[in-house]
C-alpha cells in the first residue's frame, strides 16, 4: 500500500499543507501515523483527486464540446509560435506544460493566444486544441 506525505497529498491535489490537514479535521480525508509522520493512503488521495477534478468548474469549462477523447485538459495559453504551415501551441494546465503541433490555419481560427483558455484532448500521441 501506497501512503503519502501531507506535503506529497498536498503537491498532488494542487493545495496547500494546511488545507490536508483542515480537511483531515473535517472528516473530508483520513490521516495516518507512520513512524511519527502523518500520511495518507494513496487509494484514498485518489478517489479525493477524482472527488476534486469533478468538483472543479474547469471540469465543466467546455459544456457542449463532444469528443471520443476522454483525456481532457483545461490550461491556459502561454505560448504560440507560428511559422508558414505549421504552429507550436503551449499550455499550462496546473503544473504540467502541454504541447501541441498543428497547422497555422487551425491556430488562427481557434484564435489561439497567451492568456486564451483552452483544453487539450489527448488521444494517442495527437493532443488537439478546443475552444468554448
Amino acid at each position: 500500500m501506497t501512503d503519502f506525505r501531507v506535503t506529497e497529498a498536498a503537491a498532488l491535489l494542487g493545495v496547500s499543507d494546511d488545507t490536508v490537514r483542515r480537511w483531515s479535521e473535517a472528516g473530508r480525508l483520513t490521516l495516518h501515523k507512520v513512524h511519527g509522520r502523518s500520511v495518507i493512503r494513496g487509494a484514498e488521495l485518489a478517489s479525493l483527486a477524482q472527488e476534486l477534478a469533478a468538483e472543479s468548474a474547469l471540469s465543466t469549462a467546455f459544456p457542449s464540446s463532444r469528443a471520443s477523447a476522454r483525456n481532457r485538459i483545461t490550461g491556459i495559453v502561454t505560448k504560440v509560435t507560428k511559422d508558414g504551415v505549421m504552429a507550436r501551441v503551449d499550455m499550462q494546465a496546473g503544473p504540467f506544460r502541454i504541447v501541441s503541433l498543428m497547422s497555422r490555419e487551425a491556430a488562427d481560427e481557434l484564435g489561439l493566444e497567451p492568456g486564451s483558455l483552452a483544453t487539450a484532448s489527448v488521444k494517442a500521441t495527437n493532443v488537439v486544441i478546443e475552444i468554448p
